[in-house]
């Protein structure tokens, strides 16, 4: 009787939604029966429909607008949660984040990786963040950051002349230490004269609601996580940070010869321990050298390795010649900022870039980043129409820009040039899209 019930009720489905297809359907109903996680239970919250909303009007945003009505939304590979994929509201690369970016339906979740004293692996952005995206500065591990806290400086006049500052690096830490410390929103107060003060600085566009004490991960426990989440693996091993200031460096940890290789390596191990298939790691980063290593030392997971691109205006990116030399290489996948692929023709409409058709000319697989990363385009964005300084993600598209909605625009725009997958700061969002597309 229930799989009679089911069966009615697939069909009721299918006479709904056309564009979802039967093994797609199914696949949601076993994975929920199984309490894997994947696919169970996506939750968009309002945000996604919001946008939809702020479009003008169009094709798009009318089939966007029926498949608003869908009764469910399944986990999918094309959104990748950056950072945890919740970092929108949420602390990054803690386990809040990360739970928040899987009930999104992100299938990928990212680990950014760096390191302690100890030689173990963590989750930050960067080794030496931790004074804007961790309470230390308020504990009694102030006293071990590479530089103090020094507050800001004002002259006679009330002009300042000094910014507060810090600098409070994972290596300054042992794992256990790093572990007592609570993520919060990346920011920090630069008139600030008390670190109370310093921890402060939230983008109006975010907020510290739901920052009251994230949990903060080691590369391992991050893994785990990911897995009991029914999501994929997307690491990316960070480069040492050169500061000199910096009191442990990736030498002193890995030691004096090859470094960056054994750093390379030990993000790898972390996998095979765990007993993950490679075909669900997408290791990543933005040193060529990583790459190779993977490629040439750990195949399997060099298979799907990711370049990642830090061009930061169009004359900085690669020519065919050269993305056809990573390709000869055994790069197959590559990874630049969204601004990258995208134009505008003559009738003011978001197009594939010459780099985008020079990728795909060079047998190159794409995924990109980040999406949601700039707050609002009508308050972040627009505004800087015809200054020196446009949004980062959105510089080669600001003439076919007009509203929030266009966020789905360019995302839609993005699909069709054929890149693998988004990261996004706000899940939902691509998820959202992706399902309405029938994007695995």
């Amino acid at each position: 009787m229930q799989q009679g019930l089911r069966t009615l009720a697939l069909a009721a489905v299918f006479a709904l939604f056309p564009a979802v297809t039967m093994s797609a359907a199914a696949d949601r109903f076993a994975h929920d029966d199984e309490h894997t996680g994947r696919g169970a239970n996506v939750q968009l919250g309002p945000r996604p429909f919001y946008l939809v909303d702020k479009m003008d009007p169009s094709r798009l945003k009318r089939e966007l607008q029926r498949c608003a009505e869908r009764p469910f939304f399944y986990q999918t590979d094309f959104s990748i949660g950056h950072r945890g994929g919740g970092t929108l509201q949420f602390p990054e690369h803690t386990k809040e984040s990360h739970e928040a970016g899987a009930r999104m339906g992100a299938g990928v979740l990212e680990c950014d990786v760096t390191f302690t004293s100890d030689g173990a692996l963590v989750c930050r952005h960067d080794q030496c963040d931790l004074h804007t995206t961790t309470n230390i500065l308020v504990t009694d591990l102030a006293d071990k950051c590479s530089v103090p806290f020094s507050p800001t400086e004002f002259d006679a006049s009330g002009t300042r002349t000094k910014a507060a500052s810090a600098l409070c690096c994972t290596s300054d830490l042992t794992l256990d230490e790093f572990k007592s410390l609570k993520g919060k929103m990346d920011a920090s107060d630069p008139n600030a004269t008390t670190a109370q003060a310093f921890q402060g600085g939230t983008a109006n566009w975010r907020t510290d609601l739901y920052a009251t004490g994230g949990t903060l991960l080691s590369h391992k426990e991050s893994i785990k996580l990911i897995k009991s989440l029914g999501a994929k693996f997307t690491p990316e091993l960070k480069s040492a940070n050169p500061d000199p200031r910096v009191k442990v460096t990736l030498e002193q940890v890995f030691g004096p010869i090859d470094a960056q290789k054994h750093y390379a390596q030990a993000m790898i191990d972390d996998y095979k321990e765990a007993r993950i298939s490679p075909k669900d790691v997408f290791a990543q980063s933005f040193n060529f050298s990583d790459i190779l290593y993977w490629i040439q030392h750990e195949p399997q997971f060099g298979e799907q390795a990711v370049f990642l691109d830090d061009a930061n205006t169009p004359s900085e990116l690669p020519t065919l010649a050269e993305l056809q030399s990573y390709a000869a290489q055994g790069v197959k996948i590559v990874a630049p900022p969204m601004w990258a692929l995208l134009a505008v023709d003559g009738n003011g409409q978001i197009v594939p870039s010459q780099y985008a058709l020079n990728a795909k000319a060079a047998g190159l697989d794409i995924i990109t980043w980040t999406l949601e990363r700039s707050g609002r385009i009508v308050e972040e964005v627009l505004p800087t129409k015809g200054t020196n300084s446009p949004s980062f993600y959105y510089q080669t598209t600001l003439d076919a820009l007009h509203n929030d909605g266009d966020i789905l625009v360019t995302l839609d725009a993005l699909a069709k040039i054929g890149i693998l997958g988004i990261f996004s700061d706000w899940s939902a969002t691509v998820t959202f899209y992706a399902n309405c597309m029938g994007l695995k």
